[in-house]
């Protein structure tokens, strides 16, 4: 029999497991794909925690998985002692949220540690701000964050308000995966749990604290004063969490004419008007930009569903046609402005730092050259950006200004320890007050911003290779690619290939020196005219990702050497399946 049918006819044997999920199971006895999908493997710690397809197995979202993750979670904030500060719980409004939330607060009062569970649905970056803000040993938000509605997924927080890192995250796998009987893993009456002051609610007074911690973030409160009856702002939550706080962030701050799509705005974890609640992809802004053009409005926002992207749509008053900004030109633009704003009123520190990933844009670096500012490149994964926040803390070194990945994310300052897209909405918001002030849209301050620093241009391509099959055969595209690595791409030497997983960067010449970051299955090819090309397995989606980036003297060069260098990494995936 093999491993997947054993661990089907155990979970159908379980005394643990409840009749409802044993009657889904027999109800597929006879489709062995969907058994071996199902059972095949436990649901991993990636790099935002638990995610998969809700329902029963082993590699699904379901109440036994997420309390065993949760038992294990408790079993090792015992081990440290933490159990009286507390864990904060946060979840958004996909299927299951509540459930998964509600069940993971009385395994951990069940296990003597108290919980702090929000009334209703709260953005992720309000979690992260409630960890610190609370003093507790750790968090947790229900959330799958731009995933299908399939999908739901938990994410743990330590209690510098960031994803969990070394040496905790590896300590936690060991924990969970310790666990082998269901009925081992504990949980307690609602009631019992609230008289005994283990369970208890939280709301208003966060929000209240972490919307006045946004409202120090403001850089030029006079442009905002001076153009708030002219600005007109269109925005959508895609049904997520992020509606009611940033109305209320952008009303305090002093917006008028905030649109809020009207469709989108009530919190449904079935999506009904995307397919896919990504603020990356242009269909979710179909309806948001159909009521841009009847308002005419300047800016189009949306977040995804736990609030922690912005995606952003910026006016051409050229062609009067809306124009998306992709993740690095969002972060670059606010890089800018922030650095220039601060400049400008004599608050920029002179140990001022930014942080990026080392799969965002190279712009970066010239932006903060051109300020004096500090540029720090890390692994993808916001928890990365956290750490080193946390090192600029303990050796009380550098102010971290802001942050940002490619994928959407950012946070201005440190009053969170996630991509906080409430305050993203906000200081974009901001920036748009500001260039109308000048005569600019955010599309002519990017054609600027070019101008000055050199027409970067970047892109994403992910290959999707699904189930186990799929990821024998990204592992061995990685291998391939690792031990053949390419002396050139697209007509552009390889000046240096960096092997994360060895911690190791080899020159032109052979001269190796150390990545200085973690370990990670991650490769990368500096390239010559400031292109590159960095390779790397998604940690939540069955997906091998390639990345690159060019930099040329005119967007039109920059496109044409973008499409040659999009065109040898396919022949380049191509060659590595072989």
């Amino acid at each position: 029999m093999k491993l997947y049918e054993e661990k089907y006819e155990q979970w159908l044997q379980d005394p643990a497991i409840d009749e409802e999920s044993k009657k889904d199971l027999r109800a597929i006895k006879d489709n062995e794909a969907e058994k071996e999908d199902r059972f095949y493997k436990d649901l991993e710690f990636g790099t935002a925690g638990l995610r998969g397809i809700i329902g029963v197995g082993t590699n699904r979202m379901n109440k036994y998985t997420v309390t065993k993750a949760t038992q294990g979670l408790a079993n090792y904030i015992i081990k440290q002692g933490g159990q009286d500060r507390g864990v904060a719980i946060a979840y958004d409004c996909r299927i299951m949220s509540n459930e998964f939330s509600e069940e993971t607060a009385l395994c951990l009062n069940a296990n003597g540690i108290k919980t702090y569970r929000f009334d209703e649905l709260r953005p992720t970056p309000e979690l992260s701000y409630a960890v610190r803000q609370l003093g507790c040993i750790a968090g947790i938000v229900i959330t799958a964050s731009h995933n299908p509605p399939e999908y739901n997924g938990y994410k743990v927080y330590w209690e510098d308000g960031a994803q969990i890192v070394a040496p905790h995250d590896k300590a936690i796998i060991e924990e969970v995966n310790s666990i082998t009987d269901f009925g081992t893993i504990k949980t307690m009456d609602k009631e019992e749990a609230i008289e005994k002051g283990l369970y208890n609610v939280i709301g208003k007074e966060i929000d209240d604290k972490y919307i006045a911690e946004l409202k120090k973030l403001v850089v030029n409160s006079d442009a905002i004063k001076e153009m708030q009856k002219d600005i007109k702002i269109v925005y959508s939550p895609l049904h997520g969490t992020g509606g009611k706080l940033v109305k209320r962030i952008l009303n305090e701050v002093g917006f008028e004419n905030v649109y809020i799509v009207p469709e989108q705005e009530k919190p449904d974890g079935n999506f009904p008007t995307v397919s896919y609640p990504n603020p990356e992809d242009p269909k979710a802004f179909v309806l948001a930009l159909e009521l841009a053009k009847k308002v005419d409005a300047d800016i189009i926002l949306a977040n995804d569903p736990d609030a922690d992207r912005l995606g952003i749509y910026v006016k051409d008053t050229k062609t009067l046609e809306y124009i998306q900004f992709n993740g690095n030109m969002t972060g670059n633009l606010v890089a800018e402005y922030i650095l220039s704003q601060k400049k400008a009123n004599g608050t920029l520190p002179s140990n001022g730092a930014v942080i990026k990933t080392i799969v965002s844009s190279n712009m970066t670096e010239a932006i903060a050259d051109a300020y004096s500012v500090k540029c720090f490149a890390t692994l993808t994964g916001f928890k990365n950006i956290a750490k080193i926040i946390r090192g600029f803390e303990e050796d009380n070194t550098y102010q971290c200004l802001f942050s940002y990945e490619e994928s959407y994310g950012c946070i201005i300052g440190t009053h969170a320890r996630d991509k906080d897209g409430i305050v993203a909405v906000m200081t974009v918001c901001e920036a748009v007050a500001y260039y109308k002030k000048q005569g600019l849209t955010l599309w002519d301050q990017m054609n600027k911003m070019y101008e000055k620093y050199g027409y970067y241009k970047e892109k994403q391509m992910s290959i999707t290779l699904k189930g186990i099959e799929g990821a024998e055969e990204i592992k061995k595209m990685m291998e391939n690619m690792r031990n053949n690595p390419a002396k050139e791409i697209a007509g552009l030497k390889v000046k240096s290939f960096g092997d994360y997983s060895k911690q190791e960067i080899t020159d032109e010449n052979g001269k190796k020196k150390t990545t200085g970051l973690d370990k990670s299955n991650v490769l990368y090819f500096d390239l010559e005219k400031n292109a590159w090309v960095c390779v790397r397995p998604s940690g939540t989606e069955p997906k091998i990702k390639f990345y690159m980036g060019v930099c040329e003297s005119s967007a039109e060069n920059a496109e044409k050497q973008m499409q040659k260098l999009e065109q040898a990494i396919k022949e380049m995936a191509e060659n590595a399946k072989k």
